[in-house]
Parts: C-alpha cells; sequence; structure tokens
C-alpha cells in the first residue's frame, strides 16, 4: 500500500511540476540540462520540446526554459491568480499587469548579482541599468527590446517620416529631397501631370491623419523640421538641456503656413481632418494618396494591402524633411528603454544562480547567432569572406511556419540584442542582412534602391545617433497628475492645437497671418508654457544625473 501512495505521490509531482506555479518547485534538471519555466504576458506560440535549436541551445548553455503564454485571459486576470496562489513560474514578464507583480513583491532584486554575470551587466549601460531602477533603488527586470549593438541594421524604418511614393520618386527620376519646398513641390508637380490616374481614381497630394490621439501626425511635425529627434512633447536644447514647446517656433509658422498653401492649391482636401482612422487606412489602401506624415507601424497594414494588390509602385519611402537647407534630420532614433517592464526572476525560483546564468549564456555571441541565424550548414552558410547567407532551400525552410516551429528557437521575450553581430559583418537578424533582405524584394523596390544606391530604406534618412539621457521624453508625462499646473497646461496644449490646426490650414491664404496670430494669442493666454517646460527641464536634469551615477 505504502508503494502505492509513493507512486502516485511521485506523478502528482510530475505533472505538478509540468504547468506553472505548483508548490515551490519551479525548475527540475535531466540529462544535465536545467529546465525553467518562464511566463510571458503577451499571447504566443509554445516552442515544442522536441525543437532542435532549443536543444542545441541547451547543450551549450546546460539549460532551457518552457515558455507559457496568455491563452484566453488577459494579463491581468492571469497574474491576478498567480498573486492569488502565490505562485510563479522561474521567469515572469508581466506586461501591463507588471506593477501588481511588483506591488505583490513577486520579482527578486537583480542589481546585487549583475556584477557576477558579465554578459547581463554589459547589456545596458550604467546609466539605463539606473533608468530601471525602481524607487527603492532596487532593478527587478530587465529590458528585451530595442538594445543596439553596432549599427542599427533595420531595413524598414517604423517611425515618423514625410512618406511619399515610389511611383512619384521613379517620375521624377529619383531626385534627392530634403527641404519642406521641395518635398510639396514634387508633389505639386506629380498631380499637375497626373491628376488622375489609368484607372480613372482621382490622387491626393497630401493626406493627414487626426483621428483621436493619432493627431500627433498633424501637431508634432514642427520638431522633426527643426531637427530635433521625437522627444514627442517639447525640444530639448542639448546644451542648456532646456525643454521647450515646440509649437511656436519659427518652423512651426513654416509649416502650417506651407499646408495652408498647398490646402488652397488643392494638394490637401478638407475631409482628411474629419476622417477615422478606418477611413484614412481605407484611403491609403486605394493608392491614391501621394504623401502624409505618418509613422509607419500605423499605416503598415495599408501598404501591405497594396503589395497584396500589385501596387508596388504606390507603397511609399521615408523621407527626413526638414524646413531649410543646413538642418539635419533626426527622425531616426534608438528605440528608447522601456523601464516599465521586461523580463524577471520570481521569488519561487530555487536556483536564482542559474536562472541568471541562462540569462547571462543567451547573451553570448556564438548562442545571439544560435537564436537568430540557427545552425551553420542546416539554417544558413558563411561565404568565403565571413557573410552569412541562405540558399534558396534555407529560405524557404524559414518563411515556413511549420518548420519553424520545429526548428528555430529565438527566446524572443529573453534579452537579446539587435543591429550587427559581435564580428561587425553580419547582422544579427536574417532579414536585415543586406544581400538576403535584397533578395525578398520585387522589381519595383530594387530598382528604386538601386538608383539611389542604398541598401535599406532607412538609408534615405540619416542614421540614428546615440539617444541623449532625457530620450524619449514624452514618457515623462505618463505619470503627470492631472491637476497640477502642467498636468492642466498640457491639456489646455492639446485643446488648443485640436481647435485651432485645421483653421489656419484651411483659411485662406490672405487670412493666413490674421488667423495663425489670432492661435497664439489664445495659446499662451490658456496654456501656462512656464509650468510645462519647467516640469520638463527638471525631468531631463534628473535623467541627465541619473545617467551619470553608478549602477
Amino acid at each position: 500500500m505504502r508503494k502505492k501512495k509513493t507512486i502516485l505521490m511521485l506523478l502528482l509531482l510530475a505533472a505538478c511540476l509540468s504547468v506553472f506555479g505548483c508548490g515551490k518547485n519551479a525548475w527540475k534538471k535531466e540529462n544535465d540540462i536545467k529546465e525553467f519555466t518562464a511566463f510571458i504576458a503577451v499571447q504566443g506560440k509554445e516552442i515544442p520540446e522536441d525543437n532542435r535549436m532549443m536543444n542545441r541551445i541547451a547543450e551549450k548553455t546546460g539549460a532551457k526554459a518552457a515558455i507559457r503564454f496568455l491563452t484566453g485571459q488577459t494579463a491581468l486576470e492571469k497574474i491576478e491568480s498567480m498573486i492569488q496562489q502565490e505562485s510563479y513560474p522561474d521567469f515572469l514578464d508581466g506586461g501591463d499587469a507588471t506593477l501588481q507583480l511588483l506591488e505583490a513583491g513577486a520579482y527578486i532584486p537583480l542589481d546585487e548579482y549583475l556584477d557576477d554575470y558579465p554578459n547581463l551587466k554589459n547589456y545596458l549601460s550604467k546609466g539605463q541599468w539606473n533608468q530601471m531602477r525602481r524607487e527603492d533603488g532596487h532593478i527587478y527586470f530587465i529590458p528585451q527590446f530595442g538594445i543596439v549593438r553596432g549599427e542599427d541594421m533595420n531595413m524598414l524604418h517604423s517611425g515618423e517620416a514625410f512618406w511619399i511614393q515610389k511611383r512619384v520618386l521613379a517620375w521624377a527620376g529619383y531626385p534627392q529631397i530634403h527641404t519642406l519646398d521641395e518635398y510639396f513641390g514634387l508633389i505639386e508637380a506629380y498631380m499637375e501631370a497626373n491628376p488622375v490616374n489609368d484607372d480613372g481614381t482621382k490622387n491626393t497630394g497630401f493626406q493627414i491623419l487626426c483621428d483621436d490621439w493619432r493627431y500627433f501626425c498633424l501637431e508634432n511635425p514642427p520638431q522633426f523640421l527643426a531637427g530635433y529627434p521625437n522627444d514627442g512633447c517639447a525640444i530639448v536644447d542639448p546644451v542648456t538641456q532646456k525643454a521647450s514647446v515646440y509649437d511656436t517656433i519659427p518652423e512651426a509658422k513654416q509649416y502650417y503656413q506651407k499646408l495652408n498653401e498647398v490646402y488652397n492649391k488643392g494638394l490637401i482636401e478638407s475631409d482628411t481632418f474629419l476622417m477615422s482612422y478606418d477611413q484614412y487606412m481605407e484611403k491609403i489602401s486605394t493608392g491614391t494618396v501621394l504623401g502624409m506624415v505618418d509613422q509607419y507601424w500605423e499605416f503598415m497594414g495599408a501598404s501591405d494591402i497594396l503589395y497584396g494588390k500589385g501596387m508596388d509602385d504606390r507603397t511609399y519611402v521615408p523621407l527626413g524633411i526638414v524646413a531649410n537647407d543646413g538642418i539635419t534630420d533626426a527622425y531616426r532614433s534608438s528605440s528608447a528603454l522601456n523601464t516599465g517592464n521586461g523580463i524577471g526572476i520570481s521569488v519561487d525560483c530555487q536556483d536564482v544562480e542559474g536562472a541568471l546564468q541562462f540569462l547571462n549564456d543567451l547573451l553570448d555571441k556564438d548562442v545571439q547567432i544560435m537564436r537568430t541565424w540557427g545552425e551553420e550548414g542546416v539554417d544558413y552558410e558563411v561565404n568565403d569572406d565571413g557573410i552569412f547567407y541562405r540558399t534558396e532551400e534555407q529560405r524557404a525552410n524559414a518563411s515556413d511556419q511549420e518548420w519553424i516551429n520545429r526548428n528555430l528557437c529565438s527566446y524572443y521575450y529573453f534579452p537579446h540584442y539587435e543591429g550587427m553581430a559581435e564580428d561587425g559583418k553580419n547582422a544579427l537578424e536574417p532579414d536585415q542582412q543586406p544581400d538576403e533582405y535584397y533578395e525578398t524584394l520585387g522589381e519595383v523596390d530594387r530598382e528604386i534602391l538601386d538608383a539611389y544606391g542604398y541598401e535599406k530604406w532607412t538609408d534615405f534618412l540619416t542614421p540614428v545617433k546615440e539617444n541623449p539621457p532625457w530620450f524619449a521624453l514624452y514618457t515623462a508625462e505618463n505619470n503627470w497628475a492631472e491637476d497640477t499646473d502642467y498636468g492642466k497646461a498640457k491639456q489646455k496644449m492639446e485643446e488648443v492645437k485640436r481647435k485651432w490646426l485645421p483653421q489656419v490650414i484651411m483659411v485662406s491664404k490672405e487670412e493666413f497671418e490674421q488667423t495663425w496670430d489670432a492661435y497664439m494669442d489664445e495659446y499662451y493666454r490658456e496654456v501656462d508654457v512656464d509650468a510645462y517646460e519647467a516640469e520638463l527641464t527638471r525631468e531631463v536634469q534628473r535623467r541627465v544625473a541619473l545617467s551619470q551615477t553608478e549602477p
């Protein structure tokens, strides 16, 4: 009888170890391979136990992780369930519910361990590690995304730009376009020569998205036109470290006066200020919109539709438009550090040092290649110059999701680098390897890149520079109380801009100066600019000081 009970208990224990949060046994060890558990609070696909690269990585690192994702619950629901049961997997990324995990004491502090794990410590700069500290001074989780090593190798520009259709550039003989006047001059010339398409549809010169929070497409271009990066809420003088509003700078008036001019020429249609986001996307999907200001991730779905229709020439190129010659564009920025969530180690982990060693080993230069390219001779080849490439068969495999599920293991939600491999020759991501990316392009895209002598679409913009310590400043506003002077100023600022910007664009050319002056009068009367700028300046200086202290 006792033997049967023992067998039953062993079976129950084995079942317990196969799911999360059963007792405090968060990891197990088989065949000298440690097996950790992880939960990531997003929808995702689990890696099968026989995944080839997961097991190759385990052979090299001595560990693997069984990752679970959300299934039918929200992040908050799942996390609250864990908190109530006081039971957690080894690794945790709480997503939108990270704050609840912190308040429940679910994470161990990581900062006291970092010196013992050099790959992990060097993953972030000392300033970045300091930004990850909570109010109690501890670091509880590690960001997994946007940490670029070497050159940023993104082929596509995901952020904001002045976009223009490829057919317009081809029609004009592939000109270099830098200034506001050159941009709208090209669109106007194309519109005059091609007011209607072969299918009878009418072209629209310039579209402006204004729907709800997306009205940044209307209000924030002045910061870019003046050569500043996307701090979003203000521009910052790098010398004085003073934050200032960009709504009243000379480039702002210049921009809206140009929009007023082209509106009165018929390049902008009045319904653009009334369109919902869905209507905007539908309009772009027709292929009739020649240009707009937007972030690529916003209209990427419409671009995919155009490719699907065979309208490759009506997809878009990003341009770093500035107000005048002599200004260097700053549309591209390194990814802003996400200090709000990341992956941490739970208080239920029974092998904290082993878990940290696993994170450290995943950042090893060879393991990084295994996570992204796979296995040499199977998933990719290396030429005599040390450049990675894929054969046609390997490219076909890498586009087959079923094959990927069985054979590749990126551990995407664990810390990883973007950009260049440590060898300085290869992109870490195969789809960011220039030659590999080129192989995926159609004729139109190849012609555009070849004509400009570029390898990737991001080459149309000035290369990324290291972010200043205060970037991205707009994140400071997330914690502002609405009843503060600066919180009220922010709200009033948005109200005034929403009211006046469409008006200054749509009035007659003769009425622009008078309307602009009325807008500025109300802006300074209703908005406590001093309080707004002072609070942002304090935040700039706080972040600069934080970046200079030891982690």
